[in-house]
C-alpha cells in the first residue's frame, strides 16, 4: 500500500494497546505517533498538525473526556475518536458534545479503525 503522509496521534495508558494500534495503523500507511496520557498529549509537537487523533477514554490523572475539553479550548481542529471499553449511550453522548468526532468500542478487532480515520480526513 502506498504511504499515507497522514499522521495519527494514538494516545493510551496501556503500552500494549498503543504498540497494537500504532503498529496496525503503520501497516496501512499512516504515519502515527503514540503518547502515554493526556498531559503528553497536550504536550506534543505535532498536536496542531497531525491529522486524526485516537483516544482512549480510561486513563489515570486526565480521562478522555476531560481531554477533549482542553482539546477544545486550545482550539484543536484535528477529529478526535474516542475508544473505550463498553461504550453506553451517555458515554457516546457527552464525548460527542464534547468533541468527539465518533467513539469506537474496543477491542478493534478488524479494520474498522482505519476505515473510520480514512473517511474523517478525507
Amino acid at each position: 500500500m502506498p504511504e499515507n503522509k497522514s499522521t495519527i496521534l494514538v494516545v493510551d495508558d496501556d503500552e500494549a494497546v498503543r504498540d497494537a494500534l500504532a503498529f496496525s495503523l503503520k501497516l496501512d500507511g499512516f504515519g502515527v505517533q503514540v503518547c502515554k496520557c493526556g498531559g503528553d498529549l497536550l504536550d506534543h509537537p505535532a498536536l496542531r498538525t497531525c491529522d486524526c487523533i485516537v483516544l482512549d477514554y480510561k486513563m489515570p490523572v486526565m480521562d478522555g473526556l476531560e481531554v477533549l475539553e482542553k482539546l477544545a479550548a486550545a482550539k484543536i481542529l484535528a477529529p478526535v475518536i474516542l475508544i473505550t471499553g463498553p461504550v453506553t449511550r451517555d458515554l457516546r453522548e457527552r464525548a460527542l458534545r464534547k468533541g468527539a468526532r465518533l467513539v469506537m468500542e474496543k477491542p478493534l478487532l478488524d479494520r474498522s479503525l482505519t476505515q473510520r480515520i480514512r473517511e474523517l480526513i478525507a
